[in-house]
């Protein structure tokens, strides 16, 4: 569609989009706020599993950051985005009921940066927690042993051993705000568009699916070039940390007690603020209309309970399902890529990372097109919502596996074999527990996402299959803020109920001489 008209080739279509300036103006937006995103959000990212794993957290403090930092990621992509406007707003509590200001601007790029970083930054801390437990501490034990400083150690050490995973969180995070359209709607403003909200408004507001195409498949270039950057970086360097060969344990030295204090109290602050969100959020829907009526009322819940019950079985057989298929996706297929050498493994990594770059509502409408007449017509079934689901959100897991493969020496597997395995006792008795953390981490997430998205499922629900995040968007669009709050919180609660699960089943099955791993809500 992108490179059609009239039944021939063209690229007319392409220069007719990048000829008007405010898509131009839009495109140049993108990879701005992308590029920001993707740094910003590794560096947070990498600071709070640095100090999570190298500042000898106890458990209690630990625990406290995985559960507060996770909120964002587990809770609807708008939600901080509706906080934002509840605290800086024109009528924030912040802004004007305690500083007196009425005209401060909440719309912006420094608000869109600000809430795209609050939300992906978990992605990131998420990969790089299981890469920097991944490194043995007595590789930088050596390093004091000879007479290095803390400072140099972490540039010459922890630093370069990290960079498997410093850049696939990038990677990640570039594409994840290149893909997403729902905080730049509400924070953006007229002045700040990006190409995946044009795209969006090309399609629903002026029902162009060509001019929506076109500016979908622009995204693409950059998205690319990025994961051709990362591959290349990433492969000039050889970062084997896991040797499978046992040494005396040691105690972290990475940074002084004084440091790891500042650390923690910097972290600290972050993650109060992110509470301090999400009870603003709990406030909202509990009371009868924010900002109007502060008296106390469940009316909200019972809405949700009641007119939401079919949404929220739906989402939670869905999310289900999405999530073992997509988890054992990205450890096959981030297997596959890290591990095996056959021809289309390139092509393989690339393909696996096309839906998750591109915009939520243009795979929506190519899974809408693709599925929508025979052989294959499952339009209107759960199944092309799973579908979605699998393949736009394993790519996380898949990144997370490789990031991790990469740090696994390979005479690991060579001794199994060497003993007489094969080659499938060696992958579950040797290598699946080596990468529980990836696979964990791609069940996790794809759950959170199953739970969370919505401009990609926008298009795909039906009246036989609805979503719970689709019916806070409509409750947002009639001006019903409490519910669509309550709604908020009901999937913060469920995915945390979840995610503990999956904790517990990755404690009590964890293969005996795996290493001490962290997931997704740490230990």
């Amino acid at each position: 569609m992108t490179f059609e008209k009239g039944g021939h080739f063209t690229l007319s279509n392409i220069l007719e989009i990048l000829s008007k300036p405010h898509h131009l103006k839009a495109f140049w937006n993108s990879l701005l706020l992308a590029t920001l995103v993707g740094l910003s959000g590794t560096i947070l990212g990498f600071f709070f599993a640095f100090t999570s794993v190298r500042s000898n957290l106890s458990k209690g403090w630990s625990k406290f950051l995985d559960g507060t930092i996770i909120l964002p990621l587990i809770s609807p992509p708008f939600t901080t985005a509706i906080a934002m406007i509840f605290s800086f707003g024109r009528r924030g509590l912040i802004t004007y009921n305690l500083l007196g200001i009425d005209t401060f601007n909440v719309y912006g790029l420094h608000s869109v940066l600000f809430a795209e970083t609050i939300t992906f930054f978990p992605i990131a801390y998420l990969t790089l927690k299981a890469i920097l437990s991944g490194i043995d501490p007595t590789v930088e034990d050596m390093a004091f042993s000879l007479g290095s400083s803390r400072g140099r150690v972490f540039k010459t050490i922890t630093l370069p051993l990290a960079i498997p995973g410093l850049a696939n969180s990038f990677l990640l995070l570039f594409a994840a705000s290149l893909a997403d359209f729902a905080t730049p709607l509400i924070l953006g403003g007229h002045k700040f568009p990006v190409l995946p909200t044009e795209a969006f408004l090309q399609i629903t507001g002026l029902f162009d699916m060509r001019g929506g195409a076109v500016l979908s498949f622009i995204l693409l270039v950059p998205a690319f070039s990025v994961f051709v950057l990362q591959r290349y970086w990433v492969s000039r360097k050889y970062y084997v940390t896991i040797t499978g060969k046992a040494g005396a344990q040691t105690q972290i030295k990475s940074v002084t007690s004084i440091t790891g204090k500042i650390f923690l109290t910097i972290c600290i602050f972050i993650s109060i603020l992110i509470l301090y969100f999400y009870i603003l959020l709990f406030y909202a829907s509990i009371v009868k209309a924010f900002g109007a009526n502060y008296q106390m009322t469940l009316k909200h819940y019972t809405v949700v309970f009641t007119e939401g019950l079919k949404a929220i079985k739906d989402t939670l057989i869905i999310a289900t399902a999405g999530m073992m298929l997509g988890g054992l996706y990205g450890v096959v297929v981030g297997y596959l890529v890290a591990k095996k050498t056959f021809i289309s493994r390139s092509a393989m990594e690339i393909v696996s990372m096309i839906n998750y770059s591109l915009p939520g509502t243009i795979v929506g409408i190519a899974y809408l097109i693709a599925f929508n007449n025979p052989p294959i017509m499952i339009t209107g079934t759960a199944i092309i919502i799973i579908a979605c689901y699998v393949f736009r959100y394993g790519a996380t897991g898949i990144r997370t596996t490789v990031a991790i493969l990469q740090q696994i020496d390979p005479s690991i597997e060579e001794a199994s074999f060497s003993l007489g395995a094969n080659a499938t006792t060696t992958f579950k008795r040797i290598t699946i527990p080596l990468i529980l953390p990836g696979l964990f981490s791609g069940l996790g997430i794809v759950f959170i996402r199953s739970m969370t998205a919505i401009s990609a499922t926008i298009f795909l629900i039906s009246i036989n299959w609805t979503l719970i995040t689709v019916r806070i968007l409509d409750k947002m669009t009639e001006l019903e803020l409490g519910v669509a709050a309550a709604f908020s919180t009901l999937v913060v609660v469920i995915v945390f109920i979840v995610i503990m699960f999956i904790n517990l089943f990755l404690r009590l099955f964890r293969g005996p001489g795996a290493m001490d791993m962290s997931n997704i809500l740490g230990g």
